[in-house]
């Protein structure tokens, strides 16, 4: 009898319901009981009962793997786990489902580190030395130990058993059809290397990791550029090199349109590139939120171009909107800072940011970053066009000018200390802007709430006397980005 079978019982039986509350409701019933209010505190109750319940039939067989697998079986929605028990000694299991979650390997062998792969359970002892494996779900906490890692997907589970590993795929169609007791078929993966360093992850002399990050951006955006754009001695040598999406360029400028999705900052960077974008393509170009796409359902056609924008490359709804993208068969793109991400893996082209490492919670040097790839990405979709050959070129020479103006603006730092505390006892902030400056509104609004806790609100200025004005009086702070002065009509 299977495991899922023996679930099915009048003990067992509404665990087929999926919902976390019937779940957790179910097992209080079942006499658990909850310390918390979260979900995750459902996970290792209901492995527990599925423990429980296989002892009480009398199955001794039942391995750590087979509880596990029936664990995933009864969830839904994103997560990233790791079991381990007391019942099985030695062994440890991860799986996920829409998180992030790498593995990584210290101490292979020179001729097993390239191309390795994990179809052989003893490949890690291959050599008779031991290993040390790691489990997170971000690669800056990796690095210190090691740069070989495996990045899991969606339905794998990573089974580690007296020092050795392997990685199977769970389908859960297949898993109610054939029974939890019959193991999922074994996966060959390859190791990748992360491309950051140590000395990223240190926060050096800064007194936060934001504070070292905004003043990397001289660096990061160099970075970003380095290699793509292309300026000699002559006009003509004027151009933009994207290797990453060149073999789907006509594709995309025969696009009906071009959709950026995105969450939070990176909506706000789509939002900064739209206008520069539209003017060098000639293409209708919209922004969209990820959630909200997905919520009314908005359409996206075959003809259409979406681009996904993200720092981590994982963010869930952006994942999901990725999904619904191309299975409604749009030409899909991915911008993040994160090599072997998600959204990298998915999309059918893309271009990395190469900002670096970026821990810090509020993004700063991907932010910028992502605009400046945006907007090489306009220079690149418009390039077959004669008519506007000198604006391209006044771009791209401005470009090449940002680091050394960004650098200058940094010079300020006490300058922004000294305002900031003009402001510290202050309960909201309006922060207007127009045109571009709008999404520098947008997004200095965003970093005064996740930084500073305080209200704040972006406004687009042209709207300000549409509702906004009626909260100005002679004590509110308004900050107004202007940095191109606009002739109001």
């Amino acid at each position: 009898m299977s495991l899922q079978g023996k679930l099915g019982n009048e003990k067992g039986s509404e665990l087929t319901k999926i919902d976390g509350m019937v779940l957790k409701e179910t097992l209080v019933r079942q006499g658990f009981s909850f310390e918390s209010e979260t979900d995750t505190e459902v996970i290792p109750k209901l492995a527990k009962f599925i423990f429980d319940n296989t002892k009480e039939e009398g199955d001794k067989s039942v391995t750590f793997s087979q509880i596990v697998l029936e664990v995933m079986r009864h969830l839904e929605g994103a997560y990233a786990l790791i079991f381990k028990s007391r019942h099985y000694p030695n062994e440890l299991i991860a799986c996920k489902r829409g998180s992030p979650l790498l593995l990584g390997v210290k101490e292979l062998s020179e001729e097993a580190s390239i191309g390795a792969s994990f179809e052989d359970t003893k490949f890690l002892s291959s050599n008779g030395q031991p290993k040390e494996l790691f489990l997170s779900s971000d690669p800056s906490a990796l690095v210190e130990h090691t740069k070989k890692v495996l990045v899991i997907e969606d339905g794998e589970v990573v089974h580690l058993k007296d020092g050795r590993a392997s990685i199977f795929k769970f389908d859960r169609a297949k898993g109610e059809h054939a029974g939890a007791l019959a193991r999922p078929e074994s996966v060959q993966r390859a190791l990748s290397v992360l491309e950051m360093e140590v000395e990223q992850i240190n926060k050096g002399k800064y007194e936060h990791y934001m504070q070292k990050e905004i003043h990397e951006q001289p660096e990061s955006l160099t970075t970003t550029m380095r290699g793509r754009l292309i300026r000699g001695g002559s006009c003509k040598s004027k151009s933009v090199l994207l290797g990453g999406i060149k073999d789907h360029l006509k594709t995309i400028r025969r696009s009906r349109r071009i959709v950026f999705i995105g969450c939070g900052t990176s909506y706000n960077a789509a939002l900064a590139a739209r206008p520069i974008l539209e003017e060098l393509s000639g293409i209708p170009v919209s922004v969209e939120i990820a959630s909200d796409l997905l919520d009314r359902q908005g359409p996206i056609y075959r003809e259409d171009t979406a681009i996904f924008v993200s720092q981590s490359g994982e963010t869930a709804d952006t994942l999901h909107a990725l999904e619904y993208a191309l299975e409604n068969g749009a030409l899909c793109v991915g911008i993040t800072n994160t090599v072997g991400s998600a959204i990298a893996r998915h999309t059918h082209c893309g271009v990395h940011i190469n900002a670096g490492c970026e821990i810090g919670v509020a993004s700063t040097k991907a932010y910028t970053s992502q605009i400046v790839v945006m907007a090489m990405l306009a220079l690149a979709i418009g390039d077959d066009t004669l008519s506007s050959q000198a604006r391209r070129e006044a771009i791209i020479d401005g470009l090449f000018d940002l680091p050394s103006k960004v650098k200058d603006v940094l010079k300020l730092d006490q300058e922004m200390k000294n305002l900031a505390q003009l402001l510290i006892a202050e309960q909201s902030l309006l922060v207007f802007g127009r045109g571009y400056n709008y999404a520098t509104a947008l997004e200095g609004a965003l970093k005064v709430k996740e930084v500073a806790l305080m209200h704040s609100e972006g406004i687009l200025a042209g709207e300000m006397k549409h509702g906004p004005l009626a909260l100005v009086d002679e004590t509110l702070p308004i900050v107004v980005v202007a940095t191109r002065m606009l002739v109001s009509r």
